[in-house]
């Protein structure tokens, strides 16, 4: 081995491992091969200790190695396989197959995960909307073309059956390249992902990237970098348009506590890592446009013990175009998807962005919704009876309003015996508009339940007088 390129172990606790060596430090973010002719153990530098030694944590077990090994300098940071020939594989955080299939070719370009994010004068200034059919999102928190949508709920509210519609809804119509990011993810869920995206025919498009929950921490902390430069790569090179989806980035903050308490940094708020916004900062900053194409991210962020002041939430709140909040007590009265219309919202919920006739009802949709949230207390102790006539109408307009934003999943299709429903926004919106105007009033709450438009509903409501004359 050459001996400016290399560095023996001096300590190793877990995936934490100290080098020394007699050439150059390297680079922080550099990438390190332990064992290089035999284990291959990529790590990547954390820390200078010393002007000899440095510390490093390992992307892979580490079992099996031991103190005096030597190790490669690389001096350049982990890259990963990029274009086309990715298309369609699943792969791991250092770009290594994991479906079953051939290698790569050798001659597929390589990028590496750490990029610098594009300058602000390169940023496109045009606003293009991305329209997904799910009613709920496309009215009260339209998506960016370049932008980010966070997904926030609790554990079992459906953050992940929607990202799956999503890619279901999007992908299927989507002019572009897909990139899944499975942050901590179970291995059911990888192969599952896998398969449904073969099903729907959009794999050819689709690149899966999956840090297991089941690998060290470095792992984790870094998938979501590996599926970013796959994504920049379309972007910047290819002039395409990329969709990236992200599952789960609370589990990439969560990592990175584990990184920093491993490296033996002082914790921070919460015992999060005292560098959390800046690396959240630094994954985020990178989503956007830049030339001819653009990357929109929507990614699914888990809110521990539903509480939306974690340290976690607020840093990634903070970057985020479009925020949809789940709430764990519409999924518990079956309104799915279990999206609440009060605490989501968007920047570009403008009228001029979206139109004033979208954005008038989005604004009356919230006001009529709020304030029948506002009586639920009063109905629960003393019923709905209790109320005046106009206060009634009312309620029983935002209780169909609630139902008519629930629809049936492509997704779920298998589980609920019903066929997916895609919703244009003017659909929508003129659905909205005919039951806010009291076209509804009459009409039984279950009509409205779990449809596409407004017509399926008025056809399901027409079957139901028909039944009871």
């Amino acid at each position: 081995m050459d001996l400016d390129r290399s560095a023996r172990i001096v300590a190793l606790r877990g995936p934490v491992i100290d080098f020394a060596t007699d050439a150059k430090l390297p680079t922080i973010h550099d990438a390190v091969i332990v064992d290089p002719d035999g284990a291959a153990v990529v790590c990547e530098v954390q820390a200078h200790l010393d002007d000899r030694r440095f510390r490093a944590i390992a992307l892979q077990p580490t079992q099996g190695l031991s103190r005096l090994m030597r190790a490669e300098l690389t001096g350049a940071p982990i890259s990963v396989p990029v274009g086309p020939a990715v298309l369609g594989r699943l792969l791991d955080v250092l770009g290594r197959t994991g479906d079953g299939g051939a290698a790569l070719p050798p001659d597929t370009p390589r990028r590496a995960i750490h990029q610098p994010a594009p300058p602000l004068s390169g940023h496109r200034a045009e606003v293009s909307l991305f329209t997904t059919g799910i009613k709920v999102l496309d009215l009260m928190a339209p998506l960016a073309q370049g932008g980010k949508a966070a997904m926030f709920g609790g554990a079992g509210v459906g953050k992940t059956v929607l990202v799956t519609e999503l890619i279901h809804a999007m992908v299927s119509g989507y002019d572009g390249v897909s990139v899944f990011a499975g942050v901590g993810e179970r291995s059911r869920e990888g192969h599952e992902m896998l398969h449904d995206m073969r099903d729907y025919g959009v794999l050819d498009r689709t690149v899966l990237v999956y840090g297991q929950m089941n690998e060290p921490p470095g792992a984790r902390w870094r998938v979501p970098l590996t599926a970013l430069s796959m994504a920049e790569h379309v972007r910047d090179t290819e002039g395409r348009n990329v969709l990236l989806l992200m599952d789960n980035v609370f589990r990439f903050v969560q990592a990175g506590a584990e990184v920093s308490g491993l490296l033996g940094r002082m914790p921070s708020r919460v015992g999060y890592q005292p560098t959390l916004a800046s690396e959240v900062a630094d994954l985020q900053e990178r989503i956007t446009s830049s030339g001819r194409a653009a990357v929109t991210a929507i990614e699914a962020v888990y809110v521990p013990a539903d509480d939306f002041t974690d340290p976690a939430v607020a840093a990634i709140s903070t970057h985020m175009d479009s925020t949809v909040v789940l709430s764990r007590d519409l999924a518990a009265q079956g309104i799915y998807p279990a999206i609440d219309p009060l605490r989501t919202n968007s920047a570009l919920l403008d009228a001029s962005i979206v139109g004033a006739d979208h954005a008038r009802t989005a604004s009356a949709v919230r006001e009529l919704i709020e304030h029948y949230e506002e009586l639920r207390d009063v109905i629960a102790l003393l019923g709905v009876e209790e109320l005046g006539r106009e206060e009634q109408l009312l309620v029983g307009r935002a209780r169909r309003l609630q139902r008519f934003l629930t629809q049936p999943f492509f997704v779920a299709a298998a589980f609920t015996g019903m066929d997916g429903r895609s919703v244009s926004v003017a659909d929508t919106v003129a659905g909205c508009d005919a039951i806010i105007a009291g076209e509804c009033d009459d009409w039984d709450e279950s009509s409205l339940y779990m449809i596409g438009t407004l017509e399926e509903a008025r056809a399901r409501e027409d079957a139901r007088r028909g039944a009871a004359a």
